[in-house]
């Protein structure tokens, strides 16, 4: 272990965790709160949300709550609100911030802007680029590819990412891969429960639950997840689709349904922040998406022993070994998803071992204990370089 506590007067490495997001997030709230939850002693974390005034469904602030973080927020007028960068630069020196740890293509900007105005060094973990507007197509993703060459290191969630970062001129040896990971604690199974979460969500004891979870945008395709589900129910009586969520697209995805003639048997359950409730409630979990970074929802399902099917995309597959841990499908087609679906349907017994295997590769090597020590090793890294060198970027 590099002993950065010199480098800092014997006291913790502080590190501002910088990020801005609207309504509830995403996976990488996860990550960035649970993390923060976990700090070594001599890392002292403080986790700061720019937060637009405008945004009456933020809650994030009550979350960090609940887990007694050291939390922050500065308020905007709107996005581009320069007197809460002056405010940000004000916190980084007030707390005496060693490193200032962003997560998206705003934050990055605001991480490097620091670097030069106060000294403070800069660390992006790149998600991946998920949004489909047009601005942030063709402007804001371009740009922070390009902003991200000039940080000492970048954390990418998965290979592809990696890869995606070379492509835009981000040198090979200043980026680590370090995939998402999960509390296998707080994930646990108890078969004794499943009646009660199936009851809370209107679901019968003898109905066969395929579930997903995550925002209603197109980059989770429940479209296409939809109308392979419409398939198998014609020929299953028993099955029924639960998607946990909530989006732009929701008017559009009912109206899918409503076309369908499933809405006796698709069920949008809205926004929920009770995971493990819900995976009590769902025999197999699918994963529908024609893009991700490395996926919560499939590491929770792991975790879960809820038996798995997604797409290839993203670090899905470092996650997840193909009819190892669960089955692997490409992304767009419907027809892989009905295969898969019914191969889970026919075929129980594999898909519970695959579950279990699941849970075995959860626990050896995708906990959050072993993220945060990768994580803080390269806090404890750029501090030593930066006293090595002289300076700190």
């Amino acid at each position: 272990m590099i002993d950065a506590g010199a480098e800092t007067g014997g006291r913790p490495i502080r590190v501002l965790e910088l990020r801005s997001v609207r309504g509830t997030g995403g996976g990488p709230e996860k990550t960035i709160m649970l993390g923060a939850a976990r700090a070594s002693p001599d890392v002292a974390v403080t986790v700061c949300y720019l937060r637009d005034q405008r945004d009456r469904t933020f809650q994030l602030d009550s979350w960090a709550a609940r887990l007694g973080l050291d939390y922050v927020e500065i308020d905007e007028r709107h996005s581009f609100d320069r007197r809460a960068w002056s405010e940000l630069r004000e916190l980084v020196g007030r707390l005496q911030i060693d490193v200032v740890h962003s997560h998206e293509y705003k934050t990055d900007l605001l991480a490097l802007w620091l670097r030069f105005r106060t000294g403070v060094i800069p660390l992006a973990t790149s998600h991946g680029w998920t949004g489909q507007s047009t601005r942030e197509l063709r402007v804001y993703y371009p740009v922070d590819k390009l902003i991200l060459r000039g940080f000492p290191r970048v954390i990418a969630v998965s290979s592809e990412i990696r890869t995606e970062l070379i492509r835009h001129g981000v040198k090979p040896d200043r980026i680590e891969v370090i995939l998402n990971a999960i509390d296998p604690q707080a994930f646990v199974r108890d078969a004794a429960r499943g009646p009660k979460a199936r009851e809370a969500l209107g679901l019968k004891p003898d109905w066969f639950i395929v579930g997903a979870v995550g925002r209603l945008e197109r980059q989770k395709r429940f479209d296409l997840l939809i109308t392979a589900f419409a398939q198998c129910a014609a020929k299953h009586a028993q099955i029924h689709l639960v998607i946990a969520g909530d989006g732009s697209l929701k008017s559009e995805l009912q109206s899918l349904i409503d076309q369908l003639g499933l809405s006796a048997r698709c069920h949008l359950a809205g926004h929920r922040t009770d995971v493990v409730e819900l995976h009590h409630a769902f025999d197999l979990l699918v994963q529908s998406s024609e893009y991700e970074g490395t996926p919560n929802v499939v590491l929770e399902a792991m975790a879960m022993e809820t038996p798995v099917i997604a797409t290839d995309v993203g670090g899905t597959a470092e996650l997840l070994r193909h009819d190892v841990d669960g089955l692997i499908v490409p992304k767009h087609q419907v027809a892989a998803l009905i295969e898969a679906i019914e191969s889970v349907l026919s075929d129980p017994a594999a898909a519970r071992m695959r579950a279990v295997a699941a849970i075995r590769r959860v626990e050896q090597d995708l906990s959050f204990e072993q993220r945060t020590r990768r994580l803080e090793a390269i806090y404890r890294g750029l501090v030593a370089e930066a006293a090595r060198t002289g300076r700190r970027a």
